[in-house]
């Protein structure tokens, strides 16, 4: 098993990040062979400045190895292996306008401003699937809201192997992990937690501070119910139910076994134990990611090393692509 995912290179990552994504990556680590990128390119389609793209990279690279993203998987930036950019035009060749045009994520974005939009935001998608391709993944681990990319990529990559008469490209699969929590915002039990929400009492960041971690959780939203003793019980309270998902997911259990433990008892004797636990978890990280970012030049460096293993993993699929063109001649 091969597998490829990229994260965003903007903002700070949050509790909902590594709990529903970042956790299953550094277990995937044992599970196959993992390249796990930052999406700088990506980035290229926001309003970013050129400083702030440069420092965002780092510290996100900081943070997945302060997370435990180690030498068993290949981390690097998107930039520093032309082939993802390379094999994307060659893609864009494959893919389809009306294809594009179907994409939830760019109707979203764009909004009613479609003329005002960049090519980039359009086409984006295309540079997905070649961030896949490139490598022959067999699988990606994909959100609800990410499904739809990849099958596009499969699109594009069936189409590819059709047209050209080829068996270039692998359909790379879904890997979406049963263990992966949704974790909601703190102030919004409906609303998945989210660096753009504008309440930073929303979310948990792994920058916060013990105090920063004790006092949001604190002062999340909940009701005046007590913990029933069954998990199913809490379908219709959502903030309830978010808190619980998060104390399960810190301490590896099942939810039920929680609300076993808990049951009848208020949320002002189950919210600090949720944030002793989220402390306990979350400081060792942040200990980790500010050693790291005290010597940003060696994450830049680890960068390169892992771009130079996934840039030799590349070179051979994109070669083959370009002589399936005629580019090699």
């Amino acid at each position: 098993m091969r597998v490829v995912s990229g994260i965003q290179t903007t903002g700070n990552l949050h509790l909902g990040n590594y709990l529903g994504a970042i956790k299953q990556w550094v277990a995937m680590q044992d599970q196959g062979e993992c390249l796990f990128f930052l999406a700088d390119l990506h980035a290229l389609t926001g309003n970013i400045s050129p400083q702030e793209l440069a420092r965002s990279t780092i510290e996100m690279a900081a943070t997945l190895l302060a997370s435990g993203i180690d030498d068993r998987a290949i981390l690097f930036n998107q930039a520093r292996v032309p082939a993802h950019a390379e094999l994307c035009w060659i893609l864009n060749g494959t893919a389809r306008m009306g294809w594009l045009n179907r994409m939830t994520q760019w109707k979203d974005k764009a909004g009613k401003n479609r003329e005002g939009a960049s090519v980039g935001l359009f086409a984006y998608p295309v540079l997905q699937a070649a961030d896949v391709l490139a490598y022959k993944a067999t699988h990606v681990p994909v959100g609800e809201d990410q499904k739809q990319h990849l099958e596009l990529a499969r699109d594009i990559a069936a189409k590819f192997n059709t047209d050209f008469e080829v068996e270039l490209f692998p359909l790379p699969e879904p890997f979406i992990s049963k263990a992966a929590p949704r974790i909601m915002s703190l102030r919004d039990g409906s609303a998945k937690m989210s660096k753009s929400d504008p309440s930073d009492l929303s979310r948990i960041n792994l920058s916060d501070d013990d105090d920063m971690i004790a006092q949001k959780l604190r002062k999340a939203k909940t009701d005046p119910e007590p913990l029933p003793d069954s998990f199913d019980a809490l379908a219709e309270r959502p903030e309830a139910k978010n808190l619980v998902t998060i104390f399960a997911a810190l301490s590896d259990r099942d939810p039920q076994s929680v609300v076993t433990e808990f049951a009848g008892q208020g949320f002002g004797a189950f919210k600090p134990a949720l944030a002793d636990l989220a402390i306990a978890v979350l400081g060792p990280v942040r200990e980790r990611l500010n050693r790291l970012l005290a010597d940003r030049e060696a994450v830049g460096q680890q960068l390169a090393r892992g771009a130079e293993r996934a840039s030799a993993l590349a070179e051979p699929t994109l070669k083959a692509a370009q002589k399936a063109v005629g580019l090699q001649i």
